[in-house]
This record gives structure tokens, C-alpha cells and sequence, in this order.
């Protein structure tokens, strides 16, 4: 049980941090609106979660290892672990202005990576900041490219 819980929430919590950023900064760089950004989070929430739990189930089912138990569990925990860690992007969204919640967001995000990353590395003894600067680079990677995907859309289509 404790290999499947922790690979669902892994995957769910690090889709969901990453998928989260992305489109949460490029719909704010391409629409500059809460509502879009609001909007954009529930939507993702629920489909990119489910899509997730499915890549999750047919990967981990291709590899013909594991229980159909084993198979289920490690999808509900990483469409619950993905559900729930994007939602929790709608709380700065609902308590402050926008661009002050783009900027909450960001931190909240790389905090949870942080986080998880630090304790997973620790608990395989592996290079605990190793880790967390890998993931890291690759979570502001993804808030980069957003950030200037998002612009240049703005400015083919809104202009």
C-alpha cells in the first residue's frame, strides 16, 4: 500500500503543481483575468486529474507488475492527490488581486515541490537539495515559458 499511495501522490502532487503553474501564469499572461484564471484552475482540476489517473492505471498496467488493487489505488490517489493540489490554487485567487495571487501561487507551488521533493530524496537517501534545485529548475522552467507563451498570445489574438 505504501508504494502505491506514495507514487499516486507523488505523480499528482508534481503534475498537479506544474500542470497548475503553467496555466494558471500563461492564462494570466495571455487574458490578464481572474475569472479565466479561476475558471481555467476548476476545469484543469478535475480533467487533468482524471486524464492523470488514467496515464497513471494503462502505465502502470502495461508493466504487468502490479495487483488490479494496487492498479486502482495508485490511480485514486493520484487523481485525489492532483484534484486537490490544483484547487488549492483557487484560494489566492479568491483572497487577493490578481497579480498578488499569480505571485502567491508561484510560491505556494514551488514550496510544495520543495517540500515533497526534500522528504522523498531524504526517505531514498538520495541528495536531498540535489533534488529539490532539480525540480525546482524545472517548476520555474515551466512558469518561464508560460509567462512568454501567454504574452504571445496575448499579442497575436488580441490585437
Amino acid at each position: 500500500m505504501k508504494s502505491v499511495l506514495w507514487k499516486g501522490i507523488g505523480f499528482g502532487l508534481t503534475s498537479g503543481v506544474i500542470t497548475t503553474l503553467g496555466m494558471v501564469i500563461g492564462l494570466h499572461s495571455g487574458t490578464h483575468s481572474k475569472l479565466a484564471v479561476e475558471a481555467g484552475i476548476i476545469v484543469l482540476a478535475m480533467a487533468d486529474a482524471l486524464s492523470d489517473a488514467m496515464g497513471i492505471h494503462v502505465s502502470e498496467e502495461a508493466e504487468m507488475e502490479h495487483t488490479t488493487k494496487e492498479l486502482w489505488e495508485t490511480s485514486f490517489f493520484t487523481f485525489i492527490s492532483k484534484l486537490l493540489v490544483a484547487l488549492t490554487f483557487i484560494i489566492p485567487m479568491e483572497i487577493l488581486e490578481l497579480s498578488d495571487a499569480i505571485l502567491a501561487s508561484v510560491f505556494w507551488g514551488l514550496f510544495l515541490i520543495t517540500i515533497f521533493s526534500f522528504y522523498m530524496a531524504r526517505s531514498q537517501k538520495q541528495n536531498q537539495y540535489k533534488a529539490v534545485l532539480e525540480h525546482l529548475f524545472i517548476a520555474a522552467l515551466v512558469v518561464v515559458l508560460a509567462h512568454y507563451l501567454g504574452d504571445a498570445i496575448y499579442e497575436i489574438f488580441a490585437t
